[in-house]
């Protein structure tokens, strides 16, 4: 008996040694795999390659890591060339202004594409002047060249049910605007000053970009937006394409391999487990569900905007 619990005993001890490697061995293959796959790819993007960056939905105050995005695209010696697909509405003039500056900073080192989506309007054409082409759908909503600020009047809803709010400023513009006052004569006039000087900066963006006279821009920008088809006509883009044509305008133009690679740069995103479960189901529900409820828009928007609101 003692024999054959000794044998039993030999036995198990071999079939757990056996799980062992075959568990061992298994992980060895897969992270090989993963390696050889991760080198392949390292290898393939060390050669020259166009970069592709995506700007889409409401552009936000904060641009920092987009911005990164183009200082990576920049240093790196075998970027040839960036496509730029912008698919937005716009957003903050702030936000549109440093991607814009980043632009101008890029497209005077090396070649920019920008590649329109369905909309690519206000900031979103803002951003996308400077490159050295532009492509759009017949059916691409861009232009709406313009600046907005808008502030809400409660005065009138709080006198009605009996509330008054005193307001104690330093000068007669430090409450301007103010949604418990009515805004006085002299502060639309300050507040118009300030649109128009940003919407002259933006002409000037355009005119620039564009090569086109800043009486021409101005004669266009009213703040409508035009399709892709009316833009080309006016020469707000510069061909109806799409990434395949951008990317077969910069092998003619600078002569690159007529297969060389589109390699797309994404943000680089380091969550703790903690963020990856407000990212999560607690995330959808309160950042998602709620502020699509309350606000019906996640990126917030301070100050003037240069938006295209249908």
């Amino acid at each position: 008996m003692a024999l054959e619990s000794d044998l039993l005993l030999e036995q198990q001890k071999m079939r757990r040694r056996i799980i062992l490697w075959r568990c061992i061995s298994f992980f060895i293959f897969f992270a090989a795999i993963i390696t050889v796959g991760f080198f392949l790819q390292t290898k393939e993007m060390r050669g020259d390659h166009l970069a592709k960056i995506t700007i889409e939905g409401v552009i936000g105050s904060d641009v920092s890591k987009r911005i990164d995005l183009f200082e990576k695209a920049l240093k790196d010696n075998s970027v040839k060339g960036l496509i730029l697909y912008v698919n937005s509405p716009g957003g903050t003039v702030t936000g549109g202004e440093q991607l814009h500056e980043e632009m101008v900073r890029f497209a005077k080192q090396k070649p920019v594409a920008v590649v329109m989506g369905s909309v690519a309007a206000s900031a979103g054409y803002m951003i996308s002047v400077p490159a050295q082409r532009i492509f759009a759908s017949n059916s691409t909503l861009t232009g709406s060249i313009g600046v907005i600020m808008q502030s809400p009047d409660f005065s009138v809803l709080l006198d009605k049910v009996g509330v008054n709010v005193d307001q104690f400023v330093s000068g007669p513009m430090k409450g301007q605007p103010s949604m418990v006052k009515p805004i006085s004569p002299e502060g639309k006039k300050m507040l118009q000053g300030l649109i128009s000087d940003m919407y002259d900066q933006f002409i000037i963006m355009v005119a620039e970009g564009r090569h086109m006279s800043y009486q021409n821009v101005q004669q266009l920008a009213d703040g409508r937006p035009y399709t892709g088809k009316q833009a080309l006509k006016i020469g707000l883009i510069d061909q109806i394409g799409n990434e395949r044509n951008a990317k077969a305008w910069f092998i003619e133009k600078y002569h690159l391999k007529k297969d060389i690679k589109v390699a797309e740069l994404k943000e680089e995103k380091k969550l703790k487990w903690t963020d990856s479960l407000m990212n999560g189901t607690v995330g959808y529900l309160f950042n998602g569900l709620l502020s699509k409820i309350v606000n019906n828009n996640t990126t917030r928007l301070d100050g003037a905007l240069a938006i295209w609101q249908p």
